[in-house]
């Protein structure tokens, strides 16, 4: 069963990728999609057999590779972490594969796009069933390769040429810190195998090792390495700039890669190595407080993006950070049980998303929506139910998991837990108005569309909170795509999605809905023990799920009371009294710039890296290869040869008188030499 969750997405990638042409596109879309559905459906069986059951097992495939003390086996690792992911990584991709036949209807390119989606969701299975670090690794590095192929599936468009080449960059920055992550735990365990590593690390808990002459304790320096490579892949604050401009790339991607999969793997990473983590405090502060830290920076920038999806795209980057708290503070099930309900209603939303901008023909800023909720009533109400579930909307799966979170960061009775938990409950009601700006722009009030709207963008920036038209923070999909199954409308009307898109959202409202209230006595409640049977590892002095049953009363009711405050500012700002958003952008021209541009970290970045690396690669281009080796070296000695050659041909005039010269002057010469070499 385990052999046909990961391989079929392969298989589907094999025969897309490499039959696509031949075989045309629906063929190629029907066959990816179904073998999709197959490994979802097996993978929610493992989760029952393994999460309430006894069948956690290990898979070998094959032997992989034996260098030295290095033995490398291909296996499966299945436990509930592995079940639960394989769940979470088949079921969004499979909706993702199933809504993109109607949203990538006209594209010419759909047998690789499909290719893609497949090759990604096989490299995303390797990476959450590795049975040691040097296969996570390989599903790592795959996830990128596959997220870089399918950001800039637009290969026409400059802007997704550099979307996915940032992507893939900024990854490669984490990446070697997750390698030198990868070599540390190599020298200290001697192996890369969980179950070597894992029965070992008490006895290394106390292990030192000196650099630059500073004792230094191992597992921290490893775990900070490891992490580094989580805050790439998951987009923390400093490594997050790669993600939302990976919102270049096809709507179903953007679901797929920020909802379930991708930005997921180093919270899954994090979960894993968790009996690593426990014994490295120092690194679990860290992680806490990063995580703290970029729930609240993605929440500020969020308030204010005017692009539908690149606000869905920070809610994800502040939702990660949520994760990273409930990690930190030890509270490994909370955190993995908001990735599990975040997979649901975040691919809802972004899928929800698509369909208003397929409604919309391809516009993305909402500034230019608007009353669609009378020509869209589903997606209205699938994106309705994504807002409550996002924002903690009681009995939703928000409200379970990342309230969860929240209390966790309370209950650790740290200095590192009270900041996350002040930075959780004021991005708790951020998330909860720009959440709600979102739905009223685009849904409510009037409609800002139309013939009588076409020319009037330039005004539409001051009557929705902008004090200019923020063009660069538009992605409009190319032209190509942007036709598709528009033809027939002659008009510009807004229209619903067709059924093959309306099912996947119907599927993720469901979970949104269910997931939390279904799931949440096994992740965290009184079955925690029973469920993750040690697939998650906590110290004995670990005590923070008890600790969470002993909090003040006002605790659990703050993030409720953040969510209902932020909708009634939303309600205010977008519906009671619209001008508000407009004045106030204009009384604080300063502050709105700062969070419109993101903190300027892209500006920074740019004059700290990209500028400076572009001079000193222009240095070694032009100064070292051109001038000094080129021009010392074959292009200096060919320039000789041909100086001398041109030299010698000037001789070769064909009168004989200079030839007689030139013999007289030779004859000289021998006599000479040897007349100096008698002498001698």
């Amino acid at each position: 069963m385990y052999h046909a969750i990961v391989f079929l997405p392969l298989v589907g990638f094999l025969i897309a990728g490499l039959f696509g042409r031949v075989l045309g596109a629906r063929p190629s879309e029907i066959i990816t999609t179904a073998l999709l559905f197959v490994a979802a459906v097996l993978s929610w069986l493992s989760f029952i057999q393994v999460g309430f059951g006894d069948g956690a097992t290990r898979v070998q495939v094959a032997q992989w590779m034996s260098v030295g003390d290095l033995q490398v086996d291909w296996a499966f690792r299945i436990d509930t972490l592995t079940a639960m992911m394989l769940v979470v990584v088949n079921t969004v991709s499979a909706l993702v594969h199933l809504y993109s036949i109607g949203y990538m209807h006209e594209d010419p390119h759909r047998p690789r796009f499909f290719a893609y989606l497949s090759l990604f969701t096989f490299t995303m299975l390797m990476l959450v069933t590795a049975d040691n670090l040097v296969q996570m690794f390989f599903g790592w590095e795959g996830v990128g390769l596959a997220s870089y192929l399918l950001i800039g599936f637009w290969y026409q468009k400059d802007s997704a040429n550099a979307a996915a080449m940032k992507a893939f960059i900024v990854n490669r920055v984490g990446d070697f810190g997750f390698l030198l992550g990868i070599f540390t735990v190599f020298v200290l365990f001697n192996g890369v195998t969980f179950d070597a590593i894992f029965p070992r690390v008490a006895e290394l808990a106390n292990a030192n090792f000196t650099f630059l002459g500073i004792e230094w304790h191992a597992l921290t320096i490893a775990c900070l390495l490891l992490f580094m490579g989580a805050m790439g892949k998951s987009a923390q604050f400093l490594l997050h700039t790669w993600l939302p401009d990976a919102m270049e790339g096809p709507t179903p991607v953007s679901a797929l890669i920020h909802a379930a999969t991708m930005v997921t793997a180093g919270v899954f990473m994090v979960a894993r190595l968790s009996p690593i983590f426990e014994y490295a405090p120092a690194a679990l502060t860290v992680v806490t407080v990063i995580g703290g830290i970029t729930a609240f920076f993605a929440a500020t920038v969020g308030l204010v993006q005017n692009d539908i999806k690149r606000v869905i795209a920070y809610s994800t980057c502040s939702q990660l950070g949520y994760m990273f708290v409930g990690l930190g503070v030890g509270a490994y099930g909370a955190g993995v049980f908001h990735l599990f309900t975040h997979a649901f209603f975040k691919a809802l939303l972004f899928l929800g998303a698509g369909s208003v901008i397929h409604a919309m023909h391809h516009e993305q800023d909402m500034r230019h929506m608007g009353a669609l909720r009378r020509y869209i009533p589903i997606t209205t109400a699938m994106m309705a139910i994504g807002t409550l579930a996002l924002t903690g909307f009681p009995f939703t799966a928000g409200y379970y998991s990342k309230d969860a979170i929240i209390e966790a960061a309370y209950a650790a009775h740290s200095s590192a837990g009270s900041f996350a938990f002040l930075a959780t409950v004021v991005a708790a009601f951020m998330t909860s108005f720009y959440s709600w700006r979102l739905f009223f722009l685009t849904f409510e009030g009037t409609a800002r569309w139309g013939h009588g709207h076409h020319g009037h963008h330039a005004h539409a920036a001051h009557v929705h909170e902008g004090v200019e038209h923020d063009d660069h923070n538009r992605d409009v999909e190319p032209a190509t795509h942007a036709q598709h199954e528009h033809g027939h409308h002659g008009d510009h009307t807004p229209h619903e999605s067709p059924l093959v898109m309306l099912l996947p959202l119907g599927v993720l409202a469901l979970g949104a809905v269910v997931a939390g209230f279904v799931f949440h006595n096994a992740f965290i409640g009184e079955g925690y023990q029973e469920f993750w049977k040690g697939a998650v590892f906590t110290r004995p002095e670990n005590h923070i799920l008890e600790n969470m049953h002993h909090l003040p009363g006002w605790v659990p009711l703050l993030p409720t009371i953040m969510m209902i405050l932020g909708f009634l500012l939303a309600v205010y700002m977008y519906i009671i009294d619209a001008k508000q958003p407009a004045k106030l952008a204009a009384d604080h021209p300063i502050l709105y710039r700062f969070l419109l541009n993101k903190w300027y970290f892209d500006e920074l970045y740019d004059a700290i890296f990209v500028r400076p690396a572009i001079a000193i690669g222009r240095l070694f281009w032009r100064t070292g290869d051109q001038r000094i080796i080129d021009g010392l070296g074959p292009d200096g000695i060919s320039a000789r040869v041909l100086d001398v050659t041109r030299g010698v041909v000037r001789v070769q005039t064909g009168y004989v008188y200079h030839y007689a010269f030139a013999m007289l002057i030779g004859v000289a010469a021998l006599v000479t030499f040897y007349l100096f070499r008698g002498a001698h």
